[in-house]
């Protein structure tokens, strides 16, 4: 579970590639950011992220998006698990 901190995080390869090590096959990581999509998120645009960007993000870490969870009321509830 990682809840709004991967857009701060400096080596996000880095930290994507030891994650994806260390994760049984059937696991799944929830990433939690608030979306950049929306303008109306009361957010510095800094601090957000869009489902497109993570997913690039994360295919790159060898990662597919199994859901976006529509639950929050500013912030994507993205589920990846291992490709």
């Amino acid at each position: 579970l990682i809840v709004d901190v991967y857009h701060e995080i400096s080596f996000p390869n880095e930290l994507m590639a030891s994650l994806y090590e260390a994760m049984r096959s059937d696991a799944k990581l929830y990433l939690i950011e608030y979306r950049a999509e929306d303008g109306t998120v009361p957010i510095k645009e800094i601090h957000k992220m869009s489902e497109k960007q993570a997913v690039k993000e994360m295919k790159a870490a060898g990662f597919r998006l199994q859901e976006n969870i529509r639950n929050l009321p500013w912030q994507h509830c993205m589920v990846f698990v291992k490709e």
